[in-house]
């Protein structure tokens, strides 16, 4: 399905469009266009990558606890499985040699 386009026209110094253009040219975009889009793209990659850092330091840096029966229950929910006895008894084995 394709998207809607709108357009945007943007001002630019002159030595700036200069430089544009031989980049477009260096890189063989199709259009400035093209070239913006992918910056506008890698800029949201770059702003997401940095919220998935601030939220995995800032569960770095929470109090740990150890899981418990329910949170491993909770987590086969939210993963749309069903806990079984057999993974229960592994757990359970797992945080006594812990």
């Amino acid at each position: 399905m394709k998207s809607k386009v709108s357009t945007m026209n943007i001002s630019l110094p002159t030595a700036l469009r200069e430089q544009l253009e031989q980049k477009i040219e260096r890189h063989a975009y199709s259009s400035a266009s093209e070239y913006v889009r992918e910056l506008i793209r890698k800029d949201l990659q770059r702003q997401a990558i940095a919220e998935v850092d601030k939220l995995l330091l800032e569960g770095l840096n929470s109090p740990a606890s150890p899981m418990t029966e329910r949170d491993w229950d909770e987590l086969y929910t939210l993963a749309g499985r069903s806990p079984n006895r057999g993974e229960k008894k592994t757990r359970q084995a797992r945080r006594r040699s812990a």
